[in-house]
């Protein structure tokens, strides 16, 4: 699937905008960081029990960006060189 970047959000009120246009809808906190990661072209580390919303969060992003969403499947176990460099590992790389 193609995907076409998006222009930046000049403001965080826009990035809660497009999240809602992607069907998540964003509290003050999280689109703030989520404009501030995009400026400063900084990741976010979303931590979080399961069924919080942290890949929802993820794939509204990338459809609001127009990004492709690379899902890494963290484990016990995967160090930076497995997550980094062996991409071999079928549980590892969900797409």
């Amino acid at each position: 699937m193609a995907v076409t970047p998006q222009a930046a959000p000049d403001s965080p009120g826009e990035v809660a905008d497009a999240l809602r246009e992607a069907s998540y809808l964003a509290d003050e906190s999280t689109a703030l960081i989520a404009f501030l990661a995009q400026r400063l072209g900084k990741p976010v580390l979303v931590e979080g029990p399961a069924g919080v919303g942290k890949t929802e969060l993820a794939k509204a992003l990338s459809r609001a960006t127009g990004r492709e969403l690379v899902r890494l499947q963290c484990y016990e176990g995967l160090d930076e060189a497995k997550a980094l460099y062996e991409w071999n590992y079928k549980k590892q790389l969900l797409r």
